[in-house]
């Protein structure tokens, strides 16, 4: 089983294990940590360098955790639009199932839940989780 799992924080792997179970012991998993501005300043700016290193390092942390469990786990950067991560992970690692985190509270109308998660399950035909962090 391949599972991409799109996070714009660390998560743990007691995290991810509980919204796919037993599954996660025998995948392999690609971590996309989509490089976000937090800032709309830095964003009309194109600058794009602390966002990416964030990624980076979420994605990082995020994979290594998974590693330390067992799980056969890389990470890369993806664009902000999550979509756009997802069909760009998509293209190069054949998912069977997708896991989109999403941070408490988050009210960026790219992870809103009727249109990422209606659109990934459309557009890339395999099980699609949203979960919170």
């Amino acid at each position: 089983m391949h599972i991409l799992v799109l996070a714009p924080d660390a998560v743990d792997a007691d995290t991810l294990r509980g919204i796919v179970g037993d599954e996660l012991d025998d995948a392999r998993v690609l971590v996309v940590s989509p490089a976000l501005n937090e800032s709309p300043l830095a964003f009309w700016m194109s600058d794009a360098d602390e966002a990416i290193e964030d990624a980076d390092m979420a994605g990082g942390e995020t994979a290594g955790a998974l590693r330390d469990d067992g799980v056969a786990a890389n990470s890369t950067t993806g664009e902000s639009e999550p979509l756009t991560a997802l069909q760009d992970a998509m293209a190069t690692f054949p998912a069977d199932r997708i896991v989109i985190f999403v941070r408490a509270g988050e009210d960026d109308q790219r992870y809103r839940e009727d249109d990422v998660l209606g659109e990934a399950e459309k557009r890339f035909d395999v099980p699609v989780t949203l979960a919170t962090l």
